[in-house]
């Protein structure tokens, strides 16, 4: 780093050569496993409601609205969307301040509380309009708590990597969406057959929501034993951590967050058609699909997005990020409109081919995203940048995703507008990716974010 770029930020140049490692072999396996147990955690969490929603509280909490009753039940998955910024500023807040540590363990108390509590909560029959204020109410934490989950877990897992293998390390965390996704439909699906439908419609469906405490302390235990990020510890013995972070962040990167935010949009979208219920809702009610048929292959859907992703991130170490996210976006284009023929073919071997298709190409817009955000971004402002860049592309992308397909294919009775949909979503993203410099080689410490 030149002095000016250090001084342009008002940091003393804590510049070390990132090829020799900062962290022991068995740290770097603690941050592995904490990084993904916890956004497992958290996700799955994330995941048990958004699939819930999309069977059920239309009917447990929502019968009042009559026909518009599954539009606000999966409504209810979007509004939790517009409490990430806040999460995101807040936890970001904290992180670069205080340490990226302390912000993984308050985000998965947070949402596991939040979590439990819904699996707890009354219907509208038994207590009225409270019912859906307080569940509403409970999503909106949810919310808060991903916004601060994600970026306190990736800069940990990138901060922590040796030179080379940002993508690899950064990987952990996004294995946590799939791994999140392939537990919680699991759960269901184990639930779905050893209960009635009866069963599971009347108190079955509480008993994911209220595992999740289980699954806390877990994390809990885990995420104790990491060390602070050597980034982040190198910036507090040089006094060189921002007191004011957000303030920082907008005046000296209000563009890179834009950036960041718009390369996550088409893929959140798409993500959420899947992840966010839309599509096992659609099919089960559309074609009379059985439920543990559908999550059958959702579980596949997330055993191999756990692989794309895999794979996408270590090949970014490779090529570059920008390299990665450019073909990811391109094939994900040329898929969504034969995608969403499949799906309405209305048979389970349409399902799979569309499921098993439209996880490759999220996997490669999503594997090299911690490392990507991280490069993005100063080290002193860095968590507040990503966090807030990560919710925002959030609310835009997935936020109504569900919503939105809903009342297309209500409007129109077709798929395909959902398709064109999601087209304009990833042009969007992969336009931002164009604009973005590959800084994959460069060293993480010396980032001035420009």
């Amino acid at each position: 780093m030149s002095t000016n770029q250090s001084q342009s930020y008002g940091v003393p140049d804590i510049y070390h050569d990132d090829s020799k490692p900062t962290t022991a072999a068995g740290e770097y396996r603690r941050v592995a496993l904490a990084t993904m147990v916890g956004t497992t955690i958290e996700w799955y969490d994330f995941f048990i409601y958004a699939n819930v929603a999309a069977l059920l509280f239309a009917s447990l909490f929502f019968s009042g609205l009559g026909d518009m009753s599954q539009l606000a039940s999966l409504a209810t998955i979007g509004v939790s969307f517009f409490f990430r910024p806040l999460g995101a500023i807040a936890m970001g807040h904290i992180g670069d301040r205080f340490g990226r540590r302390i912000v993984l363990i308050f985000t998965l108390v947070l949402m596991g509380a939040s979590t439990t509590l819904v699996g707890l909560l009354p219907t509208t029959q038994q207590i009225g309009v409270a019912a859906p204020i307080l569940l509403i109410l409970l999503r909106c934490l949810q919310g808060f708590s991903a916004g601060g989950e994600w970026g306190g877990a990736a800069m940990l897992a990138v901060e922590h990597a040796p030179q080379g293998q940002r993508g690899k390390f950064g990987a952990y965390p996004q294995i946590g969406v799939p791994a999140g996704m392939l537990l919680a439909s699991g759960l269901l699906l184990v639930l779905t057959n050893i209960l009635t439908k009866d069963q599971f419609d009347s108190w079955g469906w509480r008993l994911p929501f209220l595992f999740s405490i289980v699954l806390v302390f877990v994390g809990q235990w885990i995420r104790r034993r990491v060390s602070e990020s050597p980034v982040f510890r190198e910036l507090k013995d040089a006094k060189a951590n921002a007191t004011s972070p957000l303030r920082e962040l907008m005046r000296t990167n209000g563009l890179q967050v834009l950036k960041a935010a718009a390369t996550f949009v088409g893929n959140n979208a798409l993500g959420y058609m899947l992840v966010g219920g839309f599509l096992l809702g659609y099919v089960t009610r559309a074609y009379k699909l059985p439920r543990e048929q559908v999550l059958a292959w959702i579980l596949v859907a997330a055993a191999l997005w756990i692989v794309s992703t895999i794979y996408a991130a270590n090949l970014s170490d490779r090529i570059g990020r920008r390299k990665v996210f450019i073909i990811g976006y391109v094939i994900t284009i040329l898929w969504l409109f034969p995608m969403f023929y499949f799906v309405s073919q209305g048979s389970l071997v349409g399902i799979a081919i569309a499921y098993i298709g439209m996880i490759i190409p999220n996997g490669l817009t999503y594997g090299p995203q911690s490392a990507l955000f991280a490069e993005m971004f100063p080290a002193r402002i860095r968590l507040s940048g990503a966090s807030l860049a990560y919710a925002i592309g959030a609310v835009f992308g997935g936020a109504f995703a569900p919503t939105i397909a809903e009342w297309l294919t209500g409007r129109t009775g077709s798929l395909y507008p959902v398709a064109a949909y999601l087209v304009v979503m990833s042009v969007i993203s992969l336009l931002a990716v164009l604009s973005i410099k590959d800084r994959t080689n460069e060293p993480l410490h010396t980032m001035s974010g420009h």
